[in-house]
């Protein structure tokens, strides 16, 4: 039985990672990564929540996009 599970742990831990570095860049907070493991809906809001969220740490040149 623990031998079947870590090939899920680690692919796991690829996924969230990199995701969670992402959030920290962004100025988000990294708990948001855990979004990534909701079925389905999780990574939908992630790309919304990256793409249409102002990011904290972006420098604002007084002009929209």
């Amino acid at each position: 039985m623990i031998p079947e599970i870590f090939p899920i742990v680690i692919t796991g831990l690829m996924i969230l990672i990199p995701v969670f570095f992402i959030y920290r860049k962004a100025g988000f907070n990294p708990a948001w990564a855990l979004l990534v493991f909701l079925p389905g809906f999780g990574l939908l809001l992630i790309f919304l929540q990256l793409a249409f969220l102002p990011w904290k740490n972006q420098a604002d040149h007084g002009r929209e996009i």
